[in-house]
């Protein structure tokens, strides 16, 4: 096994180019196969959830590996129901050992209901899926609003291309809202006739997609780890410039930088031209408030970040909307309470969605070896913790499937990595 010990450098000064958003690269390339796959989007993303669904689509393989991308899975499953593959009479979709245990039938039923020709290849309810392409009709379905977004962003995808169009009732509370809304301003930017229509249903109709040049901006869910670093830092002048980001950004996660201005981060963006990629320079403001309460409902990825960051800052906190991440790479509520403690911190997790710290404390590891459970943003949140002690990461190569040069950009801004085998 490998493992990263981390030495953090006493100054933090660095301009950083952050990987391009998975989360748009994913839901262009889909929308770009669809519309005839004339133009391939700008900036890609290198890591490896784009790379499998970039693969899927240009090699069209008859058994399909999605490793452990979860959005690839889910976006794949409607693609391949609602196209017809000219090499295959069927394909088969199937991933990690871990990706076969994340559920998938709320979608796979939902796609049913739109007379998609589909069989699970082992254990009902979970990949691997057995795909039978065609033209699908379309209509009104209900699908439940507390489940992940990417089942509901999955139908959404494919809905321009259904004879009848779609009309998609969510039921309940909706979670991760921001991430419906990047996928309908990523549908409408190719042409899609899609939104909402009332607070709790969306329609799309049947236009089909219309094929364009388009450049996909950088990730704000990368940032989060810089802004982490930078809050952790002790430098009163630490500064760190971020290349690629957009003032106004459809992602969910660009929220980021109003919680870090709670916690003494100032955020200033080279130009606020709409649409158009800046630099965002970050820098302490010498304020921060003593207890975080946040609802995560809306941008639950970037609870591990704010898990980590408060306990080392020794900032209460009380987390809820995280329902959804006991479904994620893995549970992730059980990895942090695990990992968590091998720095000293106990928190407590209610019903499953809430995390909290009171500021309960136990006795921390010499030197804690965190582990990162083939979750990439288990590793990427716990690694900036080298700016308040030295921590060693295992299997770190978990990263490429996000932010494939996360440790290069480390290293180049002066941290010390050393290998280890072990």
């Amino acid at each position: 096994m490998t493992r990263y010990a981390i030495t953090a450098p006493s100054t933090l000064n660095a301009t950083i180019k952050l990987p391009a958003s998975k989360s748009i690269s994913n839901r262009a390339l889909i929308i770009c196969a669809l519309s005839g796959g004339i133009c391939m989007p700008e900036n890609l993303s290198d890591c490896d959830d784009t790379d499998v669904t970039l693969r899927a689509l240009r090699d069209r393989p008859e058994t399909i590996d999605i490793k452990a991308a979860g959005t690839s899975m889910r976006f794949m499953t409607a693609y391949l129901a609602a196209t017809v593959q000219p090499d295959h009479d069927t394909q088969l979709i199937t991933g990690t050992e871990r990706m076969k245990h994340r559920p998938i039938k709320i979608l796979v039923d939902a796609l049913r209901l739109l007379g998609a020709d589909i069989e699970y290849a082992g254990e009902e309810g979970f990949p691997p899926l057995r795909i039978r392409g065609k033209q699908l009709q379309g209509g009104t379905l209900e699908i439940a609003g507390n489940v992940s977004s990417q089942y509901i962003s999955a139908l959404l995808l494919i809905g321009p291309m259904l004879k009848n169009g779609l009309e998609l009732r969510l039921t309940g509370d909706v979670i991760s809202r921001p991430y419906i809304d990047l996928t309908l301003w990523t549908m409408r930017e190719f042409g899609a006739d899609a939104e909402w229509t009332s607070v709790d249903t969306i329609a799309v109709r049947p236009k089909p997609y219309v094929p364009r040049h388009y450049y996909i901006e950088n990730d704000w869910s990368a940032a989060s780890y810089w802004y982490e670093m930078m809050a952790l830092t002790t430098q009163r002048d630490a500064e760190v410039r971020l290349d690629g980001l957009m003032d106004g950004s459809k992602q969910g996660d660009s929220s980021v930088k109003y919680i870090f201005s709670l916690l003494g981060i100032k955020t200033v963006f080279d130009s606020k031209e709409p649409g158009k990629p800046t630099t965002v320079t970050l820098r302490k403001n010498g304020h921060r408030i003593r207890r975080l309460e946040y609802d995560f409902v809306n941008s639950p990825d970037l609870a591990q970040t704010f898990v980590v960051l408060c306990a080392m800052m020794d900032i209460p906190f009380h987390f809820t909307g995280l329902q959804t991440l006991k479904i994620k790479e893995t549970d992730r509520i059980k990895a942090l309470k695990t990992e968590m403690r091998k720095l000293g911190y106990v928190i407590s997790d209610i019903n499953d969605s809430e995390l909290k710290w009171d500021g309960e404390r136990c006795e921390s590891d010499e030197l804690p070896v965190i582990n990162t459970y083939e979750d990439h943003r288990m590793a990427l949140a716990f690694a900036p913790v080298a700016l308040v002690r030295p921590i060693v990461i295992n299997n770190p190569y978990v990263v490429t499937k996000s932010y494939p040069h996360f440790w290069s950009d480390l290293e180049n801004t002066g941290f010390i990595i050393k290998k280890e085998e072990v």
